[in-house]
Protein backbone atom coordinates (compact mmCIF):
# COMPACT_ATOMS: atom_id res chain seq x y z
CA UNK A 1 0.00 0.00 0.00
CA UNK A 2 1.32 3.35 -1.09
CA UNK A 3 2.05 5.90 1.59
CA UNK A 4 -0.46 8.48 0.31
CA UNK A 5 -3.01 5.83 1.53
CA UNK A 6 -1.87 4.93 4.35
CA UNK A 7 -1.75 8.59 5.48
CA UNK A 8 -4.88 9.36 4.37
CA UNK A 9 -6.65 6.26 6.07
CA UNK A 10 -4.43 7.40 9.26
CA UNK A 11 -5.39 10.52 8.90
CA UNK A 12 -9.33 9.67 8.56
CA UNK A 13 -9.32 7.37 11.95
CA UNK A 14 -7.33 10.28 13.93
CA UNK A 15 -9.10 12.71 12.77
CA UNK A 16 -12.72 10.73 13.85
CA UNK A 17 -11.22 10.11 16.72
CA UNK A 18 -10.45 13.26 17.91
CA UNK A 19 -14.32 14.39 16.35
CA UNK A 20 -16.34 11.99 18.19
CA UNK A 21 -14.32 11.78 21.43
CA UNK A 22 -12.48 14.76 21.81
CA UNK A 23 -9.20 13.14 22.52
CA UNK A 24 -6.88 10.42 20.80
CA UNK A 25 -5.15 12.18 18.55
CA UNK A 26 -1.65 12.00 19.89
CA UNK A 27 -2.25 8.69 20.94
CA UNK A 28 -3.22 7.52 17.36
CA UNK A 29 -0.77 9.49 15.39
CA UNK A 30 2.54 8.69 16.88
CA UNK A 31 2.39 5.23 15.95
CA UNK A 32 0.75 5.38 12.56
CA UNK A 33 3.51 7.90 11.58
CA UNK A 34 6.17 5.72 13.28
CA UNK A 35 4.94 2.25 12.44
CA UNK A 36 3.11 3.08 8.62
CA UNK A 37 5.21 6.10 7.40
CA UNK A 38 8.42 5.53 8.57
CA UNK A 39 8.87 8.56 10.77
CA UNK A 40 11.56 8.88 13.40
CA UNK A 41 10.24 9.30 17.41
CA UNK A 42 11.06 12.74 17.20
CA UNK A 43 9.82 13.81 13.99
CA UNK A 44 6.42 11.65 14.28
CA UNK A 45 6.05 13.57 17.62
CA UNK A 46 6.39 16.94 16.02
CA UNK A 47 4.15 15.81 12.86
CA UNK A 48 1.39 14.85 15.52
CA UNK A 49 1.03 17.90 17.70
CA UNK A 50 0.76 19.70 13.76
CA UNK A 51 -1.82 17.17 12.91
CA UNK A 52 -3.70 16.96 16.01
CA UNK A 53 -3.39 21.42 16.53
CA UNK A 54 -5.27 22.16 12.92
CA UNK A 55 -7.59 18.85 13.32
CA UNK A 56 -8.66 20.12 16.93
CA UNK A 57 -9.17 23.65 16.10
CA UNK A 58 -11.60 22.51 13.14
CA UNK A 59 -13.41 20.18 15.28
CA UNK A 60 -14.06 22.84 17.93
CA UNK A 61 -15.25 25.25 15.56
CA UNK A 62 -17.91 22.38 14.66
CA UNK A 63 -18.65 21.51 18.24
CA UNK A 64 -18.46 25.06 19.11
CA UNK A 65 -21.32 26.19 16.67
CA UNK A 66 -23.89 22.72 18.61
CA UNK A 67 -23.38 24.96 21.67
CA UNK A 68 -21.16 22.26 22.99
CA UNK A 69 -18.00 24.16 24.07
CA UNK A 70 -17.85 25.51 27.58
CA UNK A 71 -15.47 28.59 26.60
CA UNK A 72 -14.82 30.38 30.16
CA UNK A 73 -13.93 26.32 32.09
CA UNK A 74 -11.60 25.19 29.37
CA UNK A 75 -9.79 28.50 29.35
CA UNK A 76 -8.96 27.92 32.61
CA UNK A 77 -8.40 24.57 32.75
CA UNK A 78 -5.91 25.03 29.69
CA UNK A 79 -4.16 27.55 31.82
CA UNK A 80 -3.58 26.49 34.28
CA UNK A 81 -1.88 23.15 33.26
CA UNK A 82 0.58 25.20 31.27
CA UNK A 83 3.39 25.49 34.24
CA UNK A 84 2.87 22.27 35.57
CA UNK A 85 3.51 21.21 32.32
CA UNK A 86 6.35 22.48 31.79
CA UNK A 87 7.80 21.20 35.28
CA UNK A 88 6.84 18.14 34.27
CA UNK A 89 8.67 17.49 30.74
CA UNK A 90 11.75 18.55 32.86
CA UNK A 91 10.58 15.90 35.70
CA UNK A 92 10.10 13.72 32.40
CA UNK A 93 13.72 13.79 31.53
CA UNK A 94 15.22 11.88 34.46
CA UNK A 95 12.29 8.92 34.78
CA UNK A 96 12.97 5.77 32.24
CA UNK A 97 10.57 5.75 29.68
CA UNK A 98 9.03 1.93 30.53
CA UNK A 99 7.91 3.51 33.80
CA UNK A 100 6.11 6.98 32.08
CA UNK A 101 4.46 4.74 29.57
CA UNK A 102 3.33 2.08 32.34
CA UNK A 103 1.87 4.53 34.83
CA UNK A 104 0.19 6.27 31.82
CA UNK A 105 -1.71 3.19 30.71
CA UNK A 106 -2.47 2.62 34.60
CA UNK A 107 -3.98 6.01 34.28
CA UNK A 108 -5.79 5.78 31.86
CA UNK A 109 -7.39 2.59 32.94
CA UNK A 110 -8.29 4.25 36.12
CA UNK A 111 -10.29 7.09 33.98
CA UNK A 112 -11.35 4.00 32.69
CA UNK A 113 -13.19 2.19 34.99
CA UNK A 114 -14.54 5.51 36.83
CA UNK A 115 -16.45 6.36 33.50
CA UNK A 116 -17.94 3.05 33.17
CA UNK A 117 -19.16 3.15 37.09
CA UNK A 118 -22.79 3.57 36.82
CA UNK A 119 -22.41 7.07 38.64
CA UNK A 120 -19.69 8.37 36.17
CA UNK A 121 -23.08 9.08 33.90
CA UNK A 122 -25.35 11.39 36.47
CA UNK A 123 -22.71 13.97 36.30
CA UNK A 124 -23.85 17.43 36.82
CA UNK A 125 -25.93 19.58 34.20
CA UNK A 126 -24.60 22.82 32.76
CA UNK A 127 -24.62 24.69 35.57
CA UNK A 128 -22.02 26.89 37.12
CA UNK A 129 -18.70 25.47 37.57
CA UNK A 130 -16.05 26.36 40.73
CA UNK A 131 -12.97 27.98 38.77
CA UNK A 132 -10.93 26.61 41.86
CA UNK A 133 -11.80 22.99 41.03
CA UNK A 134 -11.39 24.02 37.17
CA UNK A 135 -7.94 25.01 37.43
CA UNK A 136 -6.97 22.63 40.19
CA UNK A 137 -8.06 19.90 37.36
CA UNK A 138 -6.30 21.99 34.36
CA UNK A 139 -3.31 21.96 36.91
CA UNK A 140 -3.43 18.14 37.66
CA UNK A 141 -3.82 17.39 33.83
CA UNK A 142 -0.94 19.89 33.25
CA UNK A 143 1.54 17.92 35.35
CA UNK A 144 0.91 14.40 34.04
CA UNK A 145 0.66 15.22 30.34
CA UNK A 146 3.81 17.25 31.06
CA UNK A 147 5.71 13.63 32.62
CA UNK A 148 4.23 11.27 30.27
CA UNK A 149 4.11 13.29 27.46
CA UNK A 150 0.98 11.79 25.65
CA UNK A 151 -2.90 11.72 26.89
CA UNK A 152 -3.65 15.49 26.64
CA UNK A 153 -7.40 14.57 25.34
CA UNK A 154 -7.83 10.87 26.54
CA UNK A 155 -7.17 12.53 29.83
CA UNK A 156 -9.01 15.95 29.48
CA UNK A 157 -12.37 14.50 28.65
CA UNK A 158 -12.22 11.93 32.02
CA UNK A 159 -10.95 15.06 34.20
CA UNK A 160 -13.97 17.25 32.87
CA UNK A 161 -16.66 14.91 32.98
CA UNK A 162 -15.56 13.38 36.90
CA UNK A 163 -13.89 16.09 38.23
CA UNK A 164 -15.46 19.42 36.56
CA UNK A 165 -18.44 17.98 36.60
CA UNK A 166 -19.41 18.11 32.67
CA UNK A 167 -21.70 16.55 30.35
CA UNK A 168 -20.38 14.24 28.28
CA UNK A 169 -20.95 16.33 25.20
CA UNK A 170 -19.63 19.08 26.54
CA UNK A 171 -16.69 17.62 28.00
CA UNK A 172 -16.00 17.09 24.58
CA UNK A 173 -16.12 19.65 23.19
CA UNK A 174 -13.87 21.78 25.62
CA UNK A 175 -11.53 19.36 25.63
CA UNK A 176 -11.06 20.51 21.94
CA UNK A 177 -10.15 23.83 23.42
CA UNK A 178 -7.61 22.23 25.69
CA UNK A 179 -5.87 20.00 23.02
CA UNK A 180 -5.60 23.38 20.28
CA UNK A 181 -3.94 25.24 23.58
CA UNK A 182 -1.60 22.24 24.61
CA UNK A 183 -0.74 21.66 21.21
CA UNK A 184 0.36 25.10 20.29
CA UNK A 185 2.14 25.24 23.40
CA UNK A 186 4.31 22.28 22.54
CA UNK A 187 4.46 22.66 18.79
CA UNK A 188 5.96 26.00 19.59
CA UNK A 189 8.89 24.37 21.66
CA UNK A 190 9.78 22.33 18.90
CA UNK A 191 9.33 24.75 16.70
CA UNK A 192 13.67 24.03 15.31
CA UNK A 193 12.68 20.46 14.97
CA UNK A 194 10.00 20.90 12.09
CA UNK A 195 13.33 21.09 9.59
CA UNK A 196 13.16 16.36 9.97
CA UNK A 197 9.30 16.65 9.28
CA UNK A 198 8.40 15.01 6.02
CA UNK A 199 5.43 17.23 5.18
CA UNK A 200 4.64 15.38 1.89
CA UNK A 201 3.24 12.78 4.09
CA UNK A 202 1.72 15.13 7.08
CA UNK A 203 0.15 17.38 4.40
CA UNK A 204 -2.34 14.15 3.12
CA UNK A 205 -2.24 12.91 6.76
CA UNK A 206 -4.02 16.36 8.02
CA UNK A 207 -6.07 16.71 4.91
CA UNK A 208 -7.85 13.93 5.91
CA UNK A 209 -7.48 14.14 9.69
CA UNK A 210 -9.57 17.37 9.41
CA UNK A 211 -12.69 15.24 7.26
CA UNK A 212 -12.35 12.68 9.96
CA UNK A 213 -12.82 15.13 12.24
CA UNK A 214 -15.88 16.57 10.63
CA UNK A 215 -17.62 12.88 10.57
CA UNK A 216 -16.98 12.51 13.87
CA UNK A 217 -19.14 15.37 15.13
CA UNK A 218 -21.64 14.40 12.78
CA UNK A 219 -21.54 11.20 14.46
CA UNK A 220 -21.30 12.26 17.89
CA UNK A 221 -24.15 13.92 17.19
CA UNK A 222 -25.87 11.08 16.75
CA UNK A 223 -25.58 9.09 19.58
CA UNK A 224 -27.05 9.52 23.22
CA UNK A 225 -24.48 10.53 25.92
CA UNK A 226 -23.99 7.41 27.42
CA UNK A 227 -23.19 5.45 24.49
CA UNK A 228 -20.02 8.01 24.02
CA UNK A 229 -19.10 7.99 27.57
CA UNK A 230 -19.04 3.92 27.04
CA UNK A 231 -17.19 4.55 23.81
CA UNK A 232 -14.56 6.49 24.81
CA UNK A 233 -14.17 4.73 28.27
CA UNK A 234 -13.38 1.50 26.07
CA UNK A 235 -11.42 3.14 23.75
CA UNK A 236 -9.53 4.61 26.94
CA UNK A 237 -9.45 0.87 27.93
CA UNK A 238 -8.12 -0.40 24.68
CA UNK A 239 -5.34 2.47 24.74
CA UNK A 240 -3.98 1.64 28.18
CA UNK A 241 -3.88 -2.28 27.29
CA UNK A 242 -1.88 -1.56 24.40
CA UNK A 243 0.79 1.15 26.29
CA UNK A 244 1.03 -0.84 29.23
CA UNK A 245 2.33 -4.16 26.90
CA UNK A 246 4.26 -1.93 25.61
CA UNK A 247 5.75 -1.15 28.53
CA UNK A 248 6.28 -4.69 29.82
CA UNK A 249 7.47 -5.77 26.78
Amino acid sequence: MSALLLALGAGAVTGLALGALGGGGSVLAVPALIYLLGFSPAAATTASLVVVTVTSATALVAHAREGAVRWRAGAVFAAAGLGPAAVGGVVSRHLPAALLTGAFAVLAAVAAVRMLRPAAAAVTGPGPVRASRVAGAGAGLGAVTGVLGVGGGFLAVPSLVNVVGLRMRAAIGTSLLVITVNSLTALAARAGAAADVDWSAVGPFAGAAILGAWDGRRLAARLSAGTLQRLFAYALLAVAAFMLADAVG
